[in-house]
């Protein structure tokens, strides 16, 4: 009979055998592609980058101003 873990449990035991079988690295990216991120890409975006149209970023590019 399989045991049910409590949810905490669970997510311990199957990183511990992620980590085992992938390697500590290759398993925090495997469980990245499943975990949706917090951040806001959108509004990083918008408050990093410069606001330029396509021939500003092609002047920009070239390294023409």
């Amino acid at each position: 009979m399989t045991q049910i873990l409590e949810p905490v449990e669970l997510r311990a035991r199957g990183f511990a055998v992620l980590v085992d079988a992938l390697g500590w690295t290759n398993a925090v990216r495997y469980v990245q592609q499943f975990e949706q991120s917090r951040l806001n890409y959108t509004f990083e975006r918008q408050s990093i980058l410069p606001d330029w149209d396509a021939a500003e970023m092609l002047q920009q590019l070239r390294g023409v101003k």
